[in-house]
């Protein structure tokens, strides 16, 4: 997943701080999703531009399971391995959230774009 999207962004152009966020959280939200939903899972790329002066251009990312049950995010002790993929994409992203779908959920957020 993580050469995909960053073949995809460089396709488009997009400088290295916003591919390096992107792969890091694309990253934690597919390991989730290998951790807790057995069957399919994919990745969605899409890049938005402003409708209304003012807005910034942004990128839609979506990771999509079969498990229908939205992620829970939890508060990692300093010392846990693991438990931040949630808190790095809330804290990273510009919006973020999940939605339910005909079987399975979709785990989603939002970058701002430079320029």
């Amino acid at each position: 997943a993580r050469h995909a999207v960053r073949d995809a962004l460089d396709c488009w152009g997009l400088d290295a701080a916003v591919g390096d966020t992107t792969v890091l959280l694309v990253s934690e939200l597919v390991t989730n999703s290998l951790r807790y939903a057995s069957g399919p899972i994919g990745v969605r790329l899409e890049r938005s531009h402003p409708s209304t002066p003012g807005d910034g251009s942004g990128l839609l990312v979506e990771v999509s399971d079969p498990l229908p049950d939205p992620p829970t995010e939890r508060s990692a002790g300093p010392d846990d391995e693991g438990g931040r993929g949630l808190q790095l994409v809330a804290c990273s992203a510009r919006r973020w959230g999940t939605r339910r779908g005909k079987s399975g959920k979709t785990v989603w957020f939002e970058l701002a774009l430079p320029g």
